[in-house]
């Protein structure tokens, strides 16, 4: 039996996850820390499984599938300051049989801050072993 094809996405419009940059995300020149571009995408991502129906939690217990982080690709092209409101947007590239490719923005207004392309692998939780991404996540997307 052959490998099925990679699913396409069902749209390309981006989900939208608004948050605030607190205090702790700054460094010492009162910009955001490079590296909590990561967090910011990684409450985007959660929250946009969230969105379609898929509890990480929930998924884990009832299929022992979770989600790793295996490559991420950042550019950064504008600061973020103390109390900015940022989007962090999350658009579905590419989804394949045990991984995922998003890409990802930060926004404040019309301007853009920060990019990057996000790979996302499924594995088991005991064995961290990779393994088809769950039925319960590929319909929704």
């Amino acid at each position: 039996m052959s490998p099925a094809a990679p699913m396409a996405p069902k749209t390309d419009a981006p989900y939208r996850h608004t948050l605030r940059v607190y205090w702790e995300d700054t460094d010492a020149g009162g910009v955001v820390f490079y590296a909590n571009y990561l967090k910011f995408f990684e409450r985007a991502r959660t929250e946009w499984l969230r969105h379609l129906g898929v509890g990480q939690q929930a998924l884990r217990e009832a299929t022992g599938a979770i989600f790793v982080v295996t490559h991420t690709q950042l550019r950064y092209l504008a600061p973020a300051r103390l109390d900015d409101s940022l989007d962090v947007t999350v658009v579905l590239r590419h989804l394949g049989q045990a991984s995922m490719t998003l890409a990802q923005q930060a926004w404040r207004g019309s301007t853009l801050l920060a990019e990057g392309d996000i790979r996302i692998g499924c594995v088991d939780e005991g064995t961290f072993r990779p393994r088809r991404i769950p039925n319960e996540v590929t319909r929704t997307l």
